[in-house]
């Protein structure tokens, strides 16, 4: 039996591929977010780090550089830094959001306090640009300090638009960007960045990187309404029930074509008014205006543009897992 018979998912079989530098890039994580004279920082930062995941964004910059023949360490600390700009904006967003689990495990802002969280948080993105200006290379610096710029505006974004049902699908485009394909892109681009790709292919990882974050943000809402409790952990309607307008949601208000359906999303969205029953309502009026359906297509065409983007990138075995990672991304609503 072959590595890709026995390890089935792409990024597991990426990970496998690349499991010695990911190992370097765990051991520089541990390393640099340790604190001397703070040791909160390294308990909230452990509890957080800690957590599991599949560390999927600096997993997207090493196999970049791999494959674009980058064969010098820097690579390392670029994914270290996206680690922890990722794991920074989760410490502020646990805050925000007053969440009190992530990963089935309580939040640190739930173990500790508010502030820890927001502090911690703002010790790692100091850390993530200590990492980052290692290279010596001004572009890779803009391009990852930029990220960190889009990603705290994707969430003030958030903050205006959530709950308000005048919200549009281009603003929603421009929120998920932000907060969630933004690092994605960076990610993908630093990685050919740093091995001295041309910028056509350096264009070519920041699309794929962009567009493998848009579907990967659909498709978590998709999810939230037609997908399977048992394999996903989620309820079905907790998006609905915490009155966030996910994309499934905004392509139903704007197709609402009388008054009652109007109402209703004022009530359950905006005000929070939320009654028995109102869940299933919810479900069969995205079904009815084909919604769902929508949203499938718009997650499918964006894994479609994160694919054609890699045609004009090297010949690699790196390249099929990337692409197959953007058919596992949709997998499971396709």
């Amino acid at each position: 039996m072959g590595l890709d018979d026995a390890i089935s998912k792409p990024h597991e079989r990426l990970g496998a591929l690349l499991s010695g530098e990911m190992a370097e890039v765990d051991r520089l994580i541990r390393e640099r977010m340790r604190s001397e004279y703070a040791p909160r920082i390294d308990e909230v930062a452990a509890h957080i780090v800690g957590a599991g995941g599949k560390r999927l964004r600096p997993m997207l910059t090493i196999a970049a550089a791999r494959m674009c023949g980058y064969d010098g360490p820097y690579h390392v600390y670029l994914a270290a830094t996206v680690e922890f700009i990722h794991t920074a904006t989760l410490l502020h967003d646990d805050v925000v959001d007053e969440s009190g689990q992530r990963r089935g495990r309580p939040t640190a802002n739930l173990l500790w306090d508010n502030k820890s969280s927001v502090l911690v948080g703002d010790y790692l993105f100091a850390r993530s640009f200590q990492l980052m200006v290692a290279p010596g290379n001004l572009q890779v610096l803009d391009i990852l300090s930029n990220a960190a710029a889009v990603i705290a505006e994707g969430e003030v974004l958030q903050l205006t638009a959530a709950r308000d049902l005048k919200t549009t699908e281009e603003i929603y485009l421009k929120v998920v960007r932000g907060k969630t394909a933004a690092l994605f892109a960076a990610a993908t681009e630093v990685g050919g960045v740093i091995a001295g790709m041309p910028e056509e292919q350096q264009r070519a990882l920041h699309t794929y990187g962009d567009a493998l974050g848009v579907s990967f943000q659909i498709v978590d809402d998709l999810l939230d309404v037609a997908g399977d409790a048992k394999t996903t952990g989620k309820n079905i309607g907790d998006d609905f029930r915490e009155r966030k307008l996910t994309l499934p949601i905004i392509k139903t208000v704007a197709a609402a074509d009388d008054d009652e359906e109007r109402a209703f999303w004022k009530r359950t969205i905006e005000k929070g008014d939320q009654r028995e029953g109102d869940l299933e309502h919810a479900l069969s009026l995205m079904a009815g205006h084909g919604a769902i359906a929508a949203t499938r297509d718009d997650a499918l065409a964006w894994s479609a543009r994160a694919k054609e983007a890699l045609t004009h990138l090297p010949d690699h075995e790196i390249r099929d897992m990337l692409s197959d990672l953007a058919d596992y991304v949709v997998a499971r609503i396709s």
